[in-house]
């Protein structure tokens, strides 16, 4: 049996055992057993016991069985290419598969009693796979049958496992974390012995193209960031420039002004905005706002170059504004009303007790929002990729071609590539600083949202 056939005989036995022990509880209330939980507690605690052994056997089934397929086909090998060293190996085992999966070509080359054997193999594993499956249903249908009875206490032991689910979800968030800074801390330590810390952090010419010979020209190697960190700020605050204060205004008006007519139809066209792919801003940066920039500054007499920051940063701000008014409409709207009504007692006007209190009240909110869209400029690349384009350039001009950190990590990691080459081990050094200038961004949002939370809560 295949995965899928397993997983939706698994969901079949959690329908079926919840019925069965919801009948069962059902069945010895009616014979006038006083029940300890109610008929869905008993049900629900057999479809757990049924379904969640079977559903952990088949995870670390299907996390072990290919390295053990794998093994067993690298000892049907000829003697010949187990010799030859792990490329050939790998190789290998990749045509045996291949093999395997075409059966027309079973009969040709040295591989094809491996190819046999594997296929035989999966049939074995498969038949087993089934069975243990199949066995731990019934097994924990048949052990929690026995054990519903009067006494015992359903609700509590289904808590429990619930509480357990919950803490395993939140520890595989946490280890998922973890594991993504450690991967990311290993490969920039391996850059980090190869290129100077200072000459990255401090450095200002940016050009990864590193010398594959000794004898080969045109590649200088250089590796100062700096250039990318001034064209990710310069072109992030282009885009807050236009996203804060025309997603805040929005969300005020809808919030205070707007009737709820007009309400239910500017919100939702508002929104529309989120659900456009980024490819499809890009495109409109690249193709729309572009030449209508460079147009313009040359009717003016400016130099304007054809992929430009201002032309990344306004489209990207049009991007980001329902981040900003969303996340700030909903936390205008938590205010309570009775602050509002207070402050139109003592005499304010709507707009002063907007202003003075409304917007101090839901300050935290608006900080996290602001936050959360300064974090998705700073991670977008299809737009400055498209429209910004590649060039590291040093300048603060935003009529000039600059590139970011996202879009630098992207073009090192485009392709095949080396990962002990300085060229590709700089992507993980960029994704570093990357993460570690978020982690400052959501850690000076929350010190701000804490001091002001504790002032209006």
């Amino acid at each position: 049996m295949n995965y899928s056939t397993l997983l939706i005989a698994i969901l079949i036995a959690l329908g079926g055992a919840y019925i069965l022990g919801r009948n069962r509880a059902r069945t010895l209330a009616s014979q006038g057993s006083r029940m300890h939980s109610l008929p869905t507690h008993y049900g629900t605690l057999m479809a757990l016991w049924t379904t969640l052994p079977p559903l952990l056997t088949l995870l670390l089934w299907a996390l072990i069985e290919p390295r053990v397929i794998d093994a067993l086909i690298v000892a049907q090998l000829p003697d010949a290419i187990r010799e030859a060293g792990s490329a050939e190996i790998n190789l290998a085992v990749s045509k045996v598969h291949n093999l395997a999966r075409d059966g027309a070509l079973m009969a040709q080359g040295e591989l094809s009693a491996a190819a046999a054997h594997l296929t035989a193999l999966e049939s074995r594993l498969s038949l087993l796979k089934g069975g243990v499956i199949l066995a731990l249903i019934l097994l924990g249908v048949a052990l929690t049958w026995r054990r519903i009875e009067a006494e015992m206490r359903a609700r509590t032991e289904v808590e429990k496992i619930v509480r357990g689910l919950l803490f395993t979800s939140s520890a595989i968030a946490v280890l998922t974390t973890l594991g993504i800074l450690a991967s990311v801390l290993f490969e920039a330590i391996l850059f980090f012995q190869k290129v100077s810390v200072f000459e990255f952090l401090f450095g200002t010419s940016w050009s990864p193209q590193v010398a594959l010979r000794a004898d080969q020209s045109g590649s200088s190697g250089s590796f100062g960031a700096v250039p990318l960190f001034a064209g990710t700020l310069l072109i992030s605050a282009i885009a807050m420039f236009i996203a804060v204060p025309v997603g805040l205004m929005a969300a005020i008006y809808l919030s205070e002004y707007a009737s709820p007519q007009v309400r239910s139809l500017a919100k939702p066209a508002l929104e529309i905005l989120a659900g456009i792919p980024t490819v499809v801003y890009g495109f409109f940066a690249a193709l729309t706002v572009a030449p209508f920039i460079r147009g313009v500054g040359e009717s003016m007499g400016l130099d304007v170059s054809s992929e430009s920051a201002l032309a990344a940063g306004l489209v990207m701000g049009i991007m980001i504004i329902p981040f900003v008014s969303s996340l700030s409409d909903d936390v205008i709207n938590a205010v309570p009303q009775s602050l509002r009504d207070g402050s139109y007692g003592l005499g304010a006007t709507r707009s002063e007790t907007v202003r003075q209190v409304v917007i101090p009240a839901a300050l935290p909110g608006i900080v996290g929002a602001v936050m959360l869209a300064v974090s998705r400029a700073i991670g977008e690349t299809m737009i400055v990729a498209m429209a910004a384009g590649l060039a590291a350039n040093l300048t603060a001009n935003p009529l000039d071609s600059v590139t970011t950190v996202t879009v630098q990590i992207v073009t090192l990691l485009v392709g095949d590539q080396e990962f002990d080459s300085p060229k590709t081990l700089a992507a993980f050094a960029l994704g570093l600083v990357l993460f570690v200038v978020t982690l400052a961004l959501n850690f000076v949002a929350l010190k701000i949202v804490q001091k002001y939370r504790e002032q209006y809560d």
